[in-house]
């Protein structure tokens, strides 16, 4: 097998938010460590851990994001925002075509502001509230806005659905058998998104099938929070439905924004980064992979137990 690289990093702290300038200029130096298969035995002998038979596993939850982690949804969702901002006319000022968020923009957007309504909402604040075919003139009340709002989002979720439904989407490599693993050893199993609930669910009911989306033991989703990540809201709320102390929960994201969130929240993360993604800062984190082909649920067992021997 050919061998894969990991990241160790240190143990999670809390970290502000970071500016949406400075999240595009972050550079990073990591210290790159040989990764080995679980079959393998070699192991530093400065992070093996000892554990008696009878110890109860420190990791009781493996609890997964959906955009970027299940599946690379990031240039998905650009395509259907555009699509619903040409299909609605919606202009900013003082540009008479219909806007259009770039590649480059949307990796800085998706990444800083959690959740399809509170990115338009930055937007329109950022760059004034645009006239449509909803409004001929931008709208100025609150009322107005969260109409025009909601309208988008809801033409882009279709729209977005209609690309998941197209079977021209995979999941990320090693999403499915880590959940099989998870489940087979007992251990609980959750879903996390940002995103609006229909559209998490149909992704869900496609890429991961019905059967693994039914065996979930919790599901929530930006509809069920009123606050989106970076908040630590969803994994908070996570923890209790699941029963289960936030430290026994690991956390599986690819994005800063979605690391502060479990990292507020009391919980180890690890990152399966993108391309988008892969130059933000990722101190917080317990390790970072680029995808998950290699990796096996004893792997993510001794990460979470090497944070706590170390702490």
């Amino acid at each position: 097998m050919a061998s894969t690289t990991m990241v160790i990093l240190r143990p999670p702290t809390v970290k502000s938010l970071f500016s949406l300038h400075k999240a595009t200029t972050t550079t990073l130096q990591f210290h790159h460590i040989p990764y080995f298969s679980s079959s393998s035995t070699t192991r530093s002998p400065s992070r093996s851990i000892s554990l008696s038979a009878t110890s109860k596993p420190l990791m009781e939850a493996l609890i997964f994001d959906c955009d970027g982690v299940i599946l690379e949804s990031e240039d998905l969702h650009r395509q259907a925002y555009n699509l619903a901002f040409a299909h609605f006319n919606v202009c900013c000022p003082p540009f008479s075509q219909p806007l259009n968020w770039d590649t480059d923009f949307y990796d800085v957007i998706q990444n800083q502001v959690g959740g399809g309504k509170p990115k338009m909402r930055w937007y329109f604040k950022e760059n004034g509230w645009p006239s449509s075919t909803v409004f001929a003139t931008p709208p100025e009340n609150d009322t107005d806005r969260e109409k025009l709002i909601d309208i988008l989002q809801d033409w882009k979720t279709e729209k977005y659905k209609d690309i998941i439904k197209s079977g021209s989407v995979e999941p990320r490599p090693g999403v499915l058998r880590l959940m099989d693993e998870a489940k087979a050893s007992g251990k609980k199993l959750a879903v996390c998104s940002a995103a609006t609930k229909s559209s998490v669910v149909l992704c869900l009911e496609n890429l991961i099938g019905m059967e693994r989306f039914q065996s979930l033991d919790c599901f929530l989703a930006g509809d069920d929070v009123k606050e989106k990540k970076p908040d630590p809201s969803i994994y908070i709320t996570a923890s209790k439905k699941l029963g289960i102390s936030e430290k026994a929960c690991l956390v599986v994201e690819d994005s800063v924004i979605g690391l502060q969130a479990a990292t507020k929240a009391g919980m180890a993360c690890v990152i399966t980064y993108t391309s988008s993604t892969e130059k933000q800062d990722f101190t917080d984190a317990i390790a970072k992979f680029p995808d998950l082909s290699d990796v096996r649920l004893k792997d993510l067992e001794e990460l979470l137990e090497n944070v706590v021997a170390t702490t």
